[in-house]
């Protein structure tokens, strides 16, 4: 933490604000400690420390204004309406101030997502935390200050909150979906739940409370569950939100945990012995081949592995580091990977963060991309290979009747295709508007899509691009 005291720089005017009733200024709020979470929606470690704050904003009602200053890093992240729809889902509770042209993190001199800014009573700032894992020192922090600072009981009096609500629909935020011969099965990530349903989105059980926990059995919870594949009679779940890797058993409805403890993990060993209470860290997605599990570990920027035939976890492939990096596996660097798509013995990848589509080849354990730059290197561009530009793929899904990807361009709100033949990178138009896609699943010629951000899942016919918007919910008479 920097200690020295420097005047805290106030909110510009010119900001749009969400979560309250009317903009809030520094000046105003003297003899509270503030935070100031810069963050950017999509950035996975930035959704770590909301729990943080939450907890914070709980402990200290009075005495704490948690004020987030979204400060994006995507064109997409700009646009209000797309922050209002990752507000909802991240179920942030706080004011937020929007900072499309970054004014305040030039203020604040802010190098890195997510950074939090302690400002003391006096309006002084005090702290300055990076990255996540530091709940407990602003914990120590904000309790110094507040014992320092008596609050006066004319200031006492809670902030006027405003949170938007999402329109009413069966589904909530759907993350990523998953079509077999007969069954539809879809993570329904905002209602904390797993769906199966028939091709034409009949619900026929649903897994999950609906609240957030992690409690296994029949009557079981998820939170924010993502990625699904199927093995057999186990469907296999990565709950991003519970950092763990669940199965649910379908011929009973049981519920386990397989790995994970409920919360994230940092430390990136070569090896687990065990997966039971190995903390993972934000896994997004799935993936199988030749008994071994595949996990995209979004919040380690890394691939994992799980055999079913050896006890243990390990690292398949990246370094942990945050970039775009080929080469060996285990030297290779990734980017939030949110989407896995397996083709013969190769793991394709949609690596979020640096908009991008790798390929781990699997008999020479080594990392290419095929499409993608850089971290800050993204666009709306079809061409061949790494002239082609994507916004923050989130999800991938392989095609092999017709030898191409299929890509949740996510950011960009749109689908694109990746042929294997040549590497081209192509638009798919469908006359319908997708918005934010998060999750892909093909069965024959029917491509399935997780319309995140509306709510829906959409059914599109290949050949002729007919598109149904699927009626999910309970049969007539049940």
């Amino acid at each position: 933490m920097n200690k020295a005291r420097v005047r805290a720089p106030e909110i510009p005017r010119s900001l749009q604000w969400f979560n309250i009733e009317e903009p809030l200024w520094l000046a105003d709020l003297r003899g509270k400690v503030v935070l100031l979470d810069f963050w950017t929606y999509g950035c996975i470690n930035c959704q770590h420390i909301q729990p943080d704050l939450r907890y914070l904003e709980q402990k200290y009602p009075d005495g704490l204004v948690v004020i987030g200053v979204h400060s994006p890093k995507f064109p997409n992240e700009k646009i209000p309406a797309q922050l209002q729809k990752a507000i909802n889902r991240q179920f942030v509770q706080h004011p937020v101030v929007h900072d499309p042209e970054l004014q305040m993190t030039s203020l604040y001199a802010v190098k890195a997502w997510p950074s939090v800014v302690v400002i003391d009573p006096e309006g002084y700032i005090v702290g300055v935390s990076r990255g996540e894992g530091k709940r407990s020192q602003l914990d120590e922090l904000i309790a110094g200050y507040l014992a320092e600072h008596p609050l006066d009981a004319s200031r006492a009096a809670r902030l006027p909150s405003k949170p938007s609500t999402e329109p009413t629909s069966t589904l909530s935020f759907p993350g990523k979906l998953l079509a077999t011969e007969g069954r539809l099965f879809i993570s329904d990530s905002g209602r904390n739940r797993i769906l199966e349903c028939d091709l034409s989105g009949r619900i026929r059980r649903s897994f999950g409370s609906g609240s957030a926990g992690l409690v296994d059995g029949e009557y079981c919870s998820f939170n924010n569950p993502q990625g699904l594949v199927k093995v057999e009679d186990n469907l296999y779940v990565a709950d991003a939100g519970n950092h763990a890797i669940r199965r649910i058993r379908l011929t009973s409805g049981e519920v386990e945990t397989l790995a994970g403890t409920g919360a994230h993990g940092r430390k990136m060993p070569e090896r687990y012995e065990t997966a039971a209470g190995t903390a993972l860290n934000s896994p997004w997605d799935l993936a199988y081949h030749n008994n071994v599990l595949y996990v995209a570990m979004a919040g380690q920027h890394q691939i994992w592995q799980l055999p079913f035939t050896a006890p243990g976890l390990s690292v398949y492939a990246g370094n942990g580091q945050e970039l775009l990096q080929d080469g060996p596996a285990r030297t290779a660097s990734f980017a939030q990977p949110s989407g896995l798509a397996l083709f013969d013995v190769h793991l394709f990848v949609a690596d979020a963060e640096s908009s991008a589509i790798r390929v781990i080849r699997m008999p020479t354990q080594t990392v290419a991309t095929l499409v993608g730059q850089g971290l800050f290197d993204f666009g709306d561009q079809e061409g061949l290979g790494r002239a082609a530009q994507l916004q923050h793929p989130m999800d991938l899904t392989m095609d092999g009747k017709r030898g191409q990807l299929w890509i949740a361009d996510t950011y960009n709100s749109k689908i694109k295709t990746l042929s294997l033949t040549n590497n081209r990178v192509t638009d798919f138009n469908i006359y319908h508007p997708l918005n934010e896609p998060g999750g892909l699943s093909i069965l024959g010629d029917d491509l399935y899509i997780a319309n995140t951000n509306a709510h829906e899942i959409v059914r599109v016919n290949i050949p002729n691009r007919e598109v149904q918007v699927l009626d999910i919910g309970q049969p007539e008479g049940e």
